[in-house]
């Protein structure tokens, strides 16, 4: 089933921004490959996806929602997570969402298809491909710890990613995060 890979690399890298025992949301979680990994960091997750089979193979990962997210309310109104986690998945609707649903301190974790893709595979309709810049104007009132816009092989793909981090609300004293050395 598609969502049993290993965690993506990017989101390995920054999960160590997200605060210990916090709560992180992995949306469109797909069978749960990120629910493991941020479970296997300690976190208390939730998973939201739209197909029922997908939140099965979720089952005992942590709190799990079926919805469809893109023609349903949003079934998780007023909470806030310490992670927010979204891979492979562009709604740009559900964009404001995604950053409402960042705590104070929270880390977002964002990384999806772009422009170009169209030329290597699927998705390949403007709709499910991100505009350069993209993901740093939707989340510009987040400080942007790190940010990609480019080509990787294996599997071929162009991706747009974003980790960043909501601001405590004490502006003298913004949040830093420990960056961890490039591996060689």
């Amino acid at each position: 089933m598609h969502g049993t890979e290993a965690p993506s690399a990017w989101v390995q890298r920054w999960t160590h921004l997200i605060p210990p025992q916090a709560t992180a949301l992995d949306l469109a979680c797909g069978a749960g490959r990120h629910m493991r990994w941020l479970q296997a960091q300690g976190l208390q997750v939730t998973g939201v996806d739209r197909s029922p089979e997908a939140i099965a193979a979720c089952t005992g990962l942590g709190e799990l929602v079926c919805a469809d997210i893109e023609n349903g309310p949003w079934p998780l109104p007023g909470r806030q997570f310490g992670a927010v986690v979204v891979t492979n998945y562009l709604w740009r609707p559900l964009l404001p969402t995604v950053l409402a649903s960042l705590a104070p301190g929270g880390v977002l974790i964002y990384e999806t298809f772009a422009q170009g893709h169209e030329t290597v595979g699927r998705p390949s309709r403007a709709d499910f491909l991100l505009r350069p810049g993209e993901l740093l104007q939707a989340f510009g009132t987040l400080r942007t710890v790190a940010y990609e816009d480019g080509y990787l092989e294996n599997p071929a793909r162009f991706v747009q990613r974003i980790a960043a981090v909501r601001e405590t609300p004490h502006p003298e004293a913004p949040t830093r995060h420990r960056l961890q050395p490039l591996s060689s």
